[in-house]
């Protein structure tokens, strides 16, 4: 895709979820689209390839959530995989700390090469699994908004994100339409693990039929520190 019609095509559905995107930004995205591309063609990045695609269901997906995150606060975004959505939200969010957390080393690789293309600072991507870097240093109830999209059913996805909350922070999950069953069976994780669902907005992609539910997450307590257990148990033994 030409720079010019993918410039327009980012703008105007931006300009649907209210950002205004500058030039500077549209460059960046345009940089990260033939970057995934390129990578995508040695390693499984993603299996959205068409430029129209990744404006809509990579980046456009990934600023839905921007607006509720402040200026001036660490975001961390857990299971980033090709950078979803956490570079989409630096590009406009460039006050803000962000680390991007994925347990694949290659893809740092590549996240770091964006991060480097792009010139973006205040970022750090990082190779680990949630379960053992909620051990390093000022990682533990240390962020003000954990970010995550399509990485697990919400009770195993609470016990890798609120750990990492502050209190009075917020966990942000970007989840696929119907989560009513999702809701239900995390409510035990929400009780133990310190949070609780603030509210959950339902959105629209711009000019399309794909709706989303982003459900917002207050952490309202310390998380014991068992949680979260050692690696792989989350997944296998969700809290019920």
């Amino acid at each position: 895709m030409e720079y010019e019609i993918f410039k327009d095509e980012l703008k105007n559905k931006a300009e649907k979820l209210q950002i205004a995107l500058n030039s500077e930004q549209l460059e960046q995205f345009y940089k990260y689209m033939q970057l995934l591309l390129e990578w995508n063609e040695k390693m499984n990045l993603t299996a959205i390839t068409e430029p129209n695609d990744i404006i809509l269901k990579h980046f456009i997906d990934s600023l839905t959530i921007l607006n509720y995150i402040d200026n001036g606060k660490n975001v961390l975004d857990i299971g980033t995989g090709a950078g979803f959505p956490g570079i989409p939200l630096k590009i406009v969010k460039t006050d803000a700390e962000f680390t991007l957390l994925d347990s694949l080393n290659k893809r740092i690789t590549f996240l770091n090469t964006v991060i480097n293309n792009l010139n973006l600072e205040k970022i750090t991507a990082v190779h680990g699994r949630a379960e053992e870097f909620v051990n390093q240093k000022n990682t533990r109830e240390y962020y003000d908004f954990v970010v995550s999209r399509a990485v697990a059913r919400l009770n195993v996805l609470l016990e890798y994100m609120l750990p990492f909350t502050k209190v009075g922070g917020r966990c942000i999950c970007m989840k696929a339409f119907d989560i009513e069953e999702e809701i239900n069976e995390a409510k035990s994780a929400l009780q133990i693990l310190g949070g609780e669902i603030e509210k959950i907005d339902e959105i629209l992609l711009p000019e399309s039929d794909i709706k989303r539910k982003i459900v917002i997450i207050k952490k309202v307590k310390n998380t014991p520190t068992k949680y979260p257990r050692k690696a792989g148990t989350p997944a296998k033994e969700p809290i019920l």
